[in-house]
C-alpha cells in the first residue's frame, strides 16, 4: 500500500511585485566557477546544465543537447536498416 513518501515536496512561494502579472519564482543556489571542468566537478554536469548552478550552464546545456541528438540520430539510424 503506498503510504506518504520520505521526500517531502518543497513549497516554492512566489512573489509578485508592484505592476508585475506574472509571479516570480525565487532564483535557484548559484556561484561561480573557474572554468566549465571545475564547474561540472563541483556541481555535475546535469547540475550545471539542467539547474543552472554556475556561468557554465548554457554550454553545458549545449553538449546536453549535442550528446541526445547524436543519441537520437544514431538510434534513427540503427532502426531504418
Amino acid at each position: 500500500m503506498a503510504g506518504p513518501s520520505d521526500t517531502a515536496k518543497k513549497e516554492v512561494e512566489f512573489t509578485v511585485k508592484k505592476g508585475e502579472r506574472i509571479p516570480r519564482k525565487p532564483l535557484g543556489e548559484y556561484s561561480e566557477a573557474e572554468s566549465l571542468g571545475q564547474a561540472i566537478s563541483r556541481d555535475g554536469f546535469l547540475g550545471t546544465a539542467m539547474d543552472d548552478k554556475n556561468q557554465y550552464g548554457p554550454v553545458s546545456m549545449m553538449i546536453l543537447l549535442l550528446i541526445v541528438a547524436t543519441v537520437t540520430g544514431l538510434a534513427l539510424k540503427l532502426l531504418s536498416r
